[in-house]
């Protein structure tokens, strides 16, 4: 199969690939939509999804593990961020390899909270690939199964663009919320 580098698809799997190694739920969610539109293959671009995840969370690993002073830079503006990955880490121990896919703001640093923490590395892949597997067929399905529903917001949004906004407020108030109740002590 030649691929043809002028095509939206191509372009597609290549967004689904650079995004998702950077753990985008979105992208995954978008790839799941333009697959339903008969714009992507649902399989190949859940394939690309996962096997970029799966990657881009390992190279997490790894730079916290083995290049602690390379990155200690980037991650000391996110103190509060780390401190929040490593009570996740903690509370929910091998389930936050899976629970760290689907929350945003911490994704990107549990695995390196888990490196720190001196984390077995052979265990973090071994259940990186059962997490990301999840993950993608969550995100991916779900979008696929729901893009009817998905498109008409689309559409009802371009008709009154208020809208957006407002969902995007929502939607940020309740991820706060979850992430505030759940660094609570109890």
């Amino acid at each position: 199969m030649v691929m043809d580098f002028s095509s939206l698809e191509a372009w597609g799997y290549l967004a689904v690939a650079f995004f998702s190694f950077g753990g985008s739920l979105f992208i995954v969610a978008a790839a799941g939509v333009f697959s339903f539109m008969g714009h992507m293959d649902l399989a190949t671009a859940l394939i690309v999804a996962m096997v970029a995840n799966f990657m881009g969370d390992n190279f997490l690993f790894y730079l916290g593990k083995y290049h602690k002073k390379d990155i200690r830079p980037y991650y000391a503006k996110h103190k509060r961020k780390i401190a929040l990955a490593t009570l996740i880490m903690r509370r929910y121990g091998v389930l936050a390899i899976f629970i760290q896919k689907f929350l945003y703001g911490v994704k990107t640093l549990v695995p390196i909270s888990m490196a720190l923490s001196k984390y077995d590395f052979k265990k973090f892949i071994f259940f990186n690939i059962f997490a990301t597997i999840i993950f993608v067929l969550t995100i991916g399905l779900s979008a696929y199964f729901a893009s009817e529903k998905i498109i008409a917001f689309f559409a009802y949004v371009q008709e009154k663009p208020w809208i957006a906004p407002v969902v995007m407020v929502a939607a940020l108030g309740m991820l706060w919320l979850v992430l505030s109740r759940m660094t609570k002590k109890k």
